[in-house]
């Protein structure tokens, strides 16, 4: 059900000789380190294969992240100068708003200033002559997105699920005079935003569906049954709350099928975990399914996995019409994007929502089966990354704020988006696929890099994920991989 990922090499157990100076073995050691890190290889692992903290190789591998984005900083600042010259001589451009100034000018405020969605709805409604007020919590303060030129005002929140962060929001709702309240969720923050509803509501409107409707849509087997009561085309799945009923499972009932498990809790490490059910034996079921956190206060799915192509869709939604779609094929890390007209996604998405009646910001993952059928995987009630499709197309702001039946689609034509830093840090791990990395570059558009607004693409790296890294580095806390287009360091039990 979710996108099939390559194989892992395997490595010799060996250790081979090292020839040349010591100080070019460190190097070429440090750099391999950097790269398996920015590969999304976890190095310093416990026999679980969890990072384990403190670890010389987790420590060095950190130290040589930070120092490839500082040998890195040189040509970002020429980057941002060669942009700043470009916007000077497109000043006009610039000056111009995507549609007509609104006969009032309102107040947005934006939550998840960390990420790139976030920064991409803030140029959008700055485009349009609104205010935007973005808000972050402390450990992400120094988000590159503060300093863009479409950010009026910056707050720092207590963290989603920590106590006062409701009423945070509404006393800067109230003292910033916002007029609504745009969610850029992360999984954790859905729920608590949509319960924060109650206090936001008596000073300014809130785009994000109530509190019992992003449970029933976070919990994958819940939509998944919703789905199939509105007659929309779903895997078949069981809610597993215990590993016995795994083990248990008649998967013979379903010849030529297998299966997958997923957690209900988001879980930023597991969640790309593709293990094929059955194993070759119960025994091997029973030892696979014993690794995984499953209790009934951590319940997960059991999905059928079909085989086919992977999509994934943003959905802006007002009273169960669709105000702003897009749909894109999935890739290996979801850091690339481009739209594809696909009218019987497009169908789905639009009766899903239409029968929900839903107000909010919806993202679904999709399975186009060899036989031409589409199902839907998951939902997740919050904005998709693919929103930076929408950078050159006006309307968008107005697609959010004003009700309405038309839909806004990426402008035709449009670039794919990319992020350069994780092109190059996929580059560092596989120098080979240098081709695909250069085609992605020229025909694609950068994400963070906007002439008129140049800052973010140097801050984001060289200020948000080096303090990050550091902070990572003076602890000794283990790490996965960077996400640079959310703007954190993938963590075991990490947001």
């Amino acid at each position: 059900m979710s996108r099939t990922t390559a194989p892992r090499r395997q490595h010799g157990r060996g250790r081979a000789r090292s020839s040349g100076p010591a100080p070019a073995r460190l190097v070429s050691g440090l750099v391999a380190l950097t790269a398996a890190g920015l590969a999304g290889r976890a190095l310093g692992t416990g026999r679980d294969g969890t990072p384990r903290a403190g670890t010389v190789a987790t420590r060095a591998r950190t130290a040589g992240t930070l120092a490839l984005l500082t040998a890195a900083l040189p040509a970002d600042l020429a980057v941002i100068g060669v942009a700043a010259l470009a916007g000077l001589f497109r000043r006009r451009e610039r000056a111009r708003p995507d549609r007509a100034r609104p006969d009032r000018a309102l107040t947005v405020l934006l939550s998840g200033g960390k990420m790139t969605k976030a920064l991409e709805l803030a140029r959008a409604f700055h485009r349009a002559g609104h205010r935007v007020v973005l808000v972050e919590q402390a450990r992400y303060r120094f988000t590159g997105h503060r300093f863009s030129r479409a950010v009026d005002a910056f707050h720092v929140v207590p963290a989603p699920d920590a106590p006062g962060y409701a009423l945070a929001l509404a006393e800067i709702a109230r003292r910033e005079g916002a007029d609504v309240y745009v969610p850029v969720c992360s999984p954790v923050a859905s729920w608590y935003d949509a319960d924060a509803k109650r206090l936001l509501e008596p000073f300014c409107a809130v785009l994000h569906p109530d509190a019992d409707v992003v449970a029933m849509l976070d919990d994958k087997h819940r939509f998944t049954a919703t789905a199939a009561g509105f007659g929309l085309p779903v895997p078949a799945a069981r809610r597993i709350t215990d590993p016995a009923q795994v083990v248990v499972h008649d998967f013979a009932a379903t010849p030529g099928s297998t299966w997958i498990l997923k957690s209900l809790r988001y879980d930023p490490v597991r969640r790309r975990d593709l293990t094929r059910l059955p194993r070759p034996t119960r025994a091997e079921t029973a030892a696979f399914v014993a690794t995984l956190p499953i209790s009934p206060d951590n319940p997960w799915i059991l999905q059928e996995f079909v085989e086919g192509t992977e999509y994934c869709t943003h959905a802006t939604v007002r009273d169960g019409e669709v105000r702003l779609y897009c749909c894109c094929p999935s890739s290996g890390f979801l850091l690339n994007y481009d739209h594809v007209d696909h009218p019987a996604i497009e169908d789905w998405v639009r009766q899903f929502c239409g029968e929900l009646g839903v107000t909010g910001q919806l993202s679904f993952d999709f399975i186009e089966a060899p036989d031409g059928r589409v199902l839907a995987i998951e939902c997740n009630p919050r904005t998709h990354s693919a929103i930076t499709l929408f950078h050159d197309r006006p309307g968008v702001a107005e697609a959010y704020l004003d009700a309405g039946d038309r839909t806004l689609l990426p402008a035709p034509g449009t670039r794919p988006t990319y992020w350069l830093h994780h092109e190059l840090g996929r580059l560092l791990g596989d120098p080979g696929s240098w081709r695909e990395r250069l085609r992605i570059v020229v025909r694609g558009r950068e994400a963070l890099l906007d002439v008129h607004d140049p800052l973010p693409f140097l801050l984001v790296p060289h200020l948000q994920i080096a303090s990050l890294l550091l902070d990572n580095l003076l602890r000794g806390r283990p790490w996965v991989t960077i996400d640079v287009n959310i703007g954190k360091l993938v963590e075991p039990a990490g947001d």
